[in-house]
Parts: structure tokens; sequence; C-alpha cells
């Protein structure tokens, strides 16, 4: 069933649909951890239902956000949410497949690339791969070699991407990133709790960067159970 959620920020609003997919943490922290500057054009790779141009348009001077979604009626709500916020002009929603953005848009044609990729591979767990939810959480319709592989064709020398995932393919998202030419320039492990183990990561990548990554201090999402941490008050709106 579709609903609509306020986001908390310059008033926007989001279509969602329970039964689907919604959007969850990770998509807002990696809308906190990405930039765009002045003049720049953005391209979100997957972006569902749009949260992440919806938040960033917000948050950013970018000129531009293009916004990829292979699922019809995911990217249908999201050309619904970008209407019902009145901004046709700063948004366009594209259905396509992300294996297919250097085609669609061209090489070399984006300053940024955001993207928050299915985290699963996709032998790992059970799922019907018809279901939305799994083409969201698991590498049934892309790989992170996919993902990786077209953000760099698509970013101009410079250029940047932010990802959000998962820790235990760190490794793997690194020596991707390097094999395409984007060097990782900055880590922010996330933790549900001081006391946890992290459950999230957020890199940045510069194509055609030099070597020599910053590791920002942790991100703790939780003081306590159902009390979020100051930053994330202050920095998210939580």
């Amino acid at each position: 069933m579709e609903r609509i959620d306020d986001l908390q920020r310059n008033g926007l609003k989001i279509i969602q649909d329970t039964g689907r997919f919604c959007f969850g943490m990770d998509a807002v922290l990696l809308s906190g951890f990405a930039n765009a500057k002045s003049g720049e054009r953005v391209l979100d790779m997957g972006t569902g239902t749009g949260i992440l141009p919806l938040l960033m348009s917000a948050k950013t001077e970018a000129e531009h956000f293009s916004a990829l979604e292979i699922q019809p009626e995911s990217a249908d709500m999201a050309r619904r949410s970008v209407a019902m916020n009145s901004l046709e002009e700063k948004i366009n929603i594209v259905t396509g497949d992300i294996k297919e953005a250097s085609r669609i848009f061209g090489r070399a044609s984006f300053d940024v690339v955001t993207v928050n990729p299915p985290y699963m591979t996709a032998g790992h767990g059970e799922r019907n791969p018809e279901d939305a939810k799994a083409i969201a959480r698991h590498e049934i319709l892309c790989t992170l070699e996919d993902v990786v592989r077209e953000a760099s064709a698509v970013l101009k020398t410079n250029g940047r991407i932010y990802m959000v995932h998962k820790p235990f393919r760190l490794a793997e998202i690194f020596a991707t990133m390097q094999k395409y030419k984007l060097e990782p320039k900055e880590l922010r492990v996330v933790y549900p709790y001081a006391d946890k183990e992290p459950n999230m990561v957020l890199v940045a990548a510069v194509k055609g960067g030099k070597s020599g990554i910053t590791v920002d201090r942790p991100l703790i999402i939780y003081k306590e159970k159902d009390e979020y941490t100051d930053e994330i008050k202050e920095k998210y709106g939580f």
C-alpha cells in the first residue's frame, strides 16, 4: 500500500509502498556523507523511489540530478514524488539498467555518482528473485563490479563516487574501485551502538585520484535503545 512520508527537510515528501521497499537509515546516511557543489551534475544509480536526489536537492547546491532505476513501479513512484515536490526541473528519473548507465547517459557526463547498491551476493540467503525487496538487497540484476564499472564510465576525471555498503565487502569494494581507476579517499564506519560490530560503511572515491585515504571517526547511530546519538539528531534531523 502506498503512503506519503514527510522527509523532515525543507517540507519534502516521498511516496513509498510498504509492500515493495522503503528507504532506510543507509540512504539517509549516504545523503549526509555525499557532497555536490554548485553547478555539479549528479547521478544516483539504483534510486528506488528517489530518496537520494530528493534529500540531496535540499542539502546541496548541485545543478541537476539524474536518477536511474530498473524497476518501473519504483521509478514511477519516484517521478510522482519529484512532481509532488515541484522538482521536475532539478531531478530527472530514468527507467533503465545500471549495467547500461554509460550508454544511457554517455561517458564522462557527471561530476558525482551516489549509489546504495544491493549488499548481498546473489547466492547469499533465501530470496524470491522477482521480489522488489530482493532486487534491492541482493545482486540479482547487477553486481558490485557492474556498479563500479559504470560509475567510473559516467564520471568525469576527478569526479567523485559516494557509496554505502556492508563492512564484510570492504576489501572487495576497494579492489574493484581501484580496478576501474576510482581511488578510495574517505571511509566512515557506521556502528548501531558504540559497543556493537559495525553494520555499514560509507566510502568516497575519486576518479583518477592519487592514493591516500582518510578514515573518519566512527558514526554511532544509537546512544541506547530507541535514542539516537546527538550527531544523528543534529545532522540528520531524527
